[in-house]
């Protein structure tokens, strides 16, 4: 997504976002969307949609926002925190270490 964000950002960026442009950011939302959908789930449950959906959203703006840190970094790791933290929270009981599902 962040690669698709530069891309298009630089080609078609007019609006600013943050510190960097709407398309941009916008073609991140739109791909990591994409990737949410078609990306395995766990249970294939609509809150692991959800789930992905506000992590998207928070990659989005941490994107947008360039902290002044690599978004190499900043990106995954706001990304998985969101992730792990809501899982946390709304999916408590569900395995997510694949090791002992898959037997």
């Amino acid at each position: 997504s962040d690669s698709a964000a530069a891309l298009i950002g630089r080609r078609f960026g007019r609006r600013r976002f943050l510190a960097k442009s709407a398309e941009g950011s916008a073609a991140f939302l739109v791909t990591a969307l994409i990737v949410v959908a078609v990306a395995p789930k766990i249970a294939y449950i609509p809150a692991e949609y959800l789930i992905g959906a506000a992590a998207a959203v928070v990659g989005t703006l941490v994107e947008g926002a360039g902290f002044g840190v690599d978004d190499n970094l900043s990106i995954p790791l706001s990304i998985g925190t969101v992730m792990w933290g809501l899982y946390f929270l709304f999916l408590p009981g569900m395995n997510v270490y694949l090791l002992d599902a898959v037997r």
